[in-house]
């Protein structure tokens, strides 16, 4: 996972103008116009027309390969608002942390993956020879947009959002309510026997695994090491750090695994402006180290 996240990032390093910027905004838009146009819509013929549909692709319609991300649930027209307005806020944060080329990376392997899982599961259960062109209109967008909600906390688990803009409620409260909903939709899919329900949430967090499990693993480690003989002391490790300015021959050095841009001229060194005083990371390590108070 170490080597997978290490190329990512370096594809993104090198490929700067990959990707879509302010991706989530088109999106919410798009999304916002059709629940509008499907509110005001008495025939309910717009979302067949624009939902997933694998039959119905290889028969030429192939717009619905793009077309179901912007079908937002039949919901309430508050609570969609403010779903979308959340959509926004973390997909947008998420671009201005990781920069378009990341973001863009991480949404579209998303939609990907689920637009693969659909036909898998059409041909799983007999492709177009016992479906037909109609069969198959359940992919939605809900789960894709919800894990980002995950890639949001892990890296910015403290931060306050305005829940329903009245209750302040920290971004970590929130992903394990998203979790606890992920949990829930696939132990009930399993024990009810709608196994493409249980299977939706499972493929929804494999970008989320692929771009980000590195770096949350990388996060909890000091976590275990406070309980070790062997714990990482950053307060130490800072004054060594401090020590070690007056003797160097390189100009950064990362303050969790001690790279140096010398030792290892292949990685980005930033600093962070959430720690206390002057504190240099790697690209690895930028985004999921523990912050110096």
């Amino acid at each position: 996972m170490k080597a997978l996240n290490k190329a990512i990032d370096k594809f993104c390093l090198k490929h700067r103008r990959f990707g879509i910027p302010r991706l989530m905004l088109y999106i919410v838009i798009v999304s916002a116009v059709v629940y509008l146009i499907d509110w005001m819509d008495t025939t309910g013929q717009l979302l067949p027309l624009l939902a997933f549909s694998p039959g119905r692709i290889l028969g030429g319609e192939v717009w619905r390969l793009i077309t179901w991300v912007f079908c937002p649930l039949r919901d309430n027209i508050f609570l969609t608002a403010i779903m979308l307005y959340f959509y926004y806020f973390i997909g947008s944060s998420l671009e201005r942390e990781w920069g378009t080329a990341k973001f863009t990376l991480y949404y579209l392997s998303g939609v990907l993956f689920n637009i693969i899982f659909g036909f898998l599961i059409y041909y799983a259960f007999g492709g177009p020879a016992v479906l037909g062109a109609k069969s198959l209109i359940w992919l939605s967008p809900t789960y894709l947009n919800l894990s980002m909600f995950f890639a949001f906390a892990s890296l910015f688990p403290e931060q306050r959002v305005m829940l329903f803009f009245i209750i302040p409620v920290k971004i970590k409260w929130l992903a394990l309510v998203d979790a606890v909903l992920f949990v829930y939709t696939i132990i009930s899919g399993f024990v009810t026997g709608l196994i493409i329900e249980a299977l939706l949430p499972i493929v929804a967090l494999l970008n989320f695994v692929i771009i980000c499990g590195y770096d949350v693993i990388t996060m909890l480690r000091p976590l275990r090491a406070r309980a070790s003989p062997g714990a990482i002391n950053f307060k130490s490790a800072a004054k060594q750090a401090k020590r070690d300015q007056e003797s160097k021959d390189y100009r950064h050095k990362c303050s969790v695994c001690g790279r140096t841009d010398t030792g290892n001229p292949e990685l980005e060194f930033r600093y962070c402006s959430r720690c206390n005083g002057y504190h240099c990371f790697c690209s690895e390590h930028i985004n999921s180290h523990v912050h110096f108070k």
